[in-house]
């Protein structure tokens, strides 16, 4: 059994990483680390892991851990999965991986350098219903694509929360916006060429808000926005000239109701709707990820991914400071 590190007591991995991590075929939580070991000893206790402990450093010192999951604020990843990566240690780092693209190759040298397997975690990518979405445009369902349209939003406005703290890495763009950039990608195989953005930053918070994205990905269009302070939705819609999918739940299934593909074809009254209950999208990510380190042909989201999806947010926000076309 492949034996996980928890870097830090976040509420990501207290509500839906840990419980799927120990339910995995392949792997078991061994130990949790927090500057306050109360905290680590309680979450530990909670869910039946051996060992907590009161620093990152120790864990990642730790003999009886092979791989480290990070859940900290964006602004520590890419700093934590070089120590771990070090350490000797793989490493599952939460989304997104980097505040620029530019980050990332220093991390890319200390996966190659300590030969780990170093993944962000985009759980999206091992969801059965996204493998769909891929199959079905692959196979020419709804023939040529021409559109990609999405949407992902929800109400914050807590000042301590760390996505509402510039400081962290926090905005929509690098919390949410990352998922209908990553879902279209994954997907179609394209990257954008080119894009147009408004993006509105909070005066309080000094972090975006709201933005409306515009992408040219040369042989269809996409556009999307996410918001932080806008009434919670998820959609994502590819449209081509022969019928289009409809993906509900696209990005938090269950959070956003049942996840489901809807497939409708030019000329048919009748919609193909494929559903996806009961699928624990965080287990799979996990089981991939520890085949992977096995040495399986598993696909798992690699730092080559992150570096391209994050050069698309970071020409969101160039595009926001002008009129017309930014090239990613």
């Amino acid at each position: 059994m492949f034996r996980w590190g928890i870097l830090s007591t976040a509420k990501i991995g207290r509500e839906h990483v840990i419980p799927q991590f120990q339910d995995a075929e392949n792997g078991v939580v061994t130990a949790i680390a927090s500057r306050d070991h109360a905290r680590a000893r309680a979450l530990a206790d909670r869910f039946g892991v051996p060992l907590a402990y009161s620093s990152y450093e120790e864990l990642l010192a730790s003999s009886e851990v092979d791989g480290i999951y990070i859940p900290l604020p964006t602004s520590q990843h890419i700093e934590w999965s070089i120590k771990a990566a070090e350490a000797g240690k793989h490493v599952l780092c939460e989304k997104p991986i980097s505040l620029n693209a530019g980050e990332i190759g220093p991390l890319i040298a200390a996966r190659d350098a300590n030969n780990v397997l170093v993944s962000e975690a985009f759980m999206v990518t091992y969801h059965p219903q996204w493998r769909k979405v891929r199959s079905l445009i692959a196979e020419g369902a709804i023939g040529s694509l021409r559109h990609v349209q999405g949407a992902f939003s929800y109400f914050n406005t807590d000042p301590t929360n760390m996505r509402n703290d510039a400081a962290l890495g926090g905005g929509g763009l690098p919390d949410i916006g990352v998922y209908p950039t990553v879902t279209t990608r994954f997907s179609t195989g394209r990257e954008p060429l080119r894009v147009q953005a408004t993006v509105e930053m909070d005066p309080d918070f000094g972090t975006d808000r709201y933005a409306s994205v515009k992408a040219d990905f040369g042989t269809f269009e996409m556009s999307f926005y996410c918001s932080t302070q806008m009434a919670a939705r998820q959609s994502m819609v590819f449209h081509g000239d022969d019928g289009f999918i409809e993906v509900t739940a696209p990005f938090n299934s269950g959070d956003y109701g049942h996840p489901t593909v809807v497939l409708q074809s030019r000329g048919h009254d009748q919609a193909t709707t494929f559903r996806f209950g009961g699928v624990r999208q965080y287990r799979l990510e996990a089981e991939a990820f520890v085949r992977k380190v096995g040495g399986s042909d598993d696909e798992v989201f690699t730092l080559e991914q992150s570096v391209l999806n994050q050069k698309f947010i970071d020409a969101v926000y160039r595009a926001a400071t002008h009129d017309g076309w930014e090239t990613v």
